[in-house]
């Protein structure tokens, strides 16, 4: 399984590629940036990241998307540009027909670190161990879309066992 996993942001989006199945070892692909000027108009900056995502789909080819879902923080005008971001890179993935993940911060720390209230560095670090790096990717932004593409490669198996249940749950009708 090739997954992009995307950590959404205006000014940096995080964009890594991870390959490899459920226990077994993983293997990163590619990991970067996307960056946009923070002076720049929002068009533009949505333009500039669609254009960068498009990049990696066409490079890497992936299988599934997966997307940091966007929660509620207090400011909101940082929520706002997040949440811009992640429709831009949902929107390039639905084009391809690619299916696309959202996963909470918490679900992602949980996974990759066996935390979900783990900091930055501990899951810069258990990326670095994990996919048997040299150092930890920088920026920040580039090792969480790492995590978020392990943290869907461990969970998309019994994500699709629990949707297969009540798919077939669903075709035999209410319980009477």
């Amino acid at each position: 399984m090739r997954v992009l996993g995307v950590d959404p942001g205006l000014t940096r989006c995080g964009v890594g590629v991870v390959e490899g199945v459920a226990g077994r070892p993983l293997t990163m692909v590619g990991v970067g940036v996307v960056r946009t000027p923070a002076d720049a108009e929002l068009g533009q900056r949505l333009v500039a990241i669609e254009r960068g995502i498009e990049a990696w789909l066409d490079e890497h080819r992936p299988e599934f998307v997966a997307v940091e879902r966007v929660f509620s923080q207090h400011n909101v005008r940082t929520v706002m540009g997040t949440a811009q971001a992640s429709a831009v890179a949902m929107l390039c993935a639905a084009r391809r027909g690619i299916p696309v993940a959202l996963h909470t911060p918490s679900e992602v720390k949980a996974a990759v670190t066996g935390s979900g209230r783990a900091d930055k560095a501990q899951v810069g670090a258990m990326v670095t161990r994990l996919l048997r790096l040299a150092e930890p990717p920088k920026p920040a932004d580039a090792a969480d879309a790492l995590a978020l593409a392990i943290c869907h490669i461990w969970r998309a198996p019994a994500q699709n066992r629990l949707q297969q249940a009540v798919a077939q749950h669903a075709l035999k009708g209410p319980i009477r």
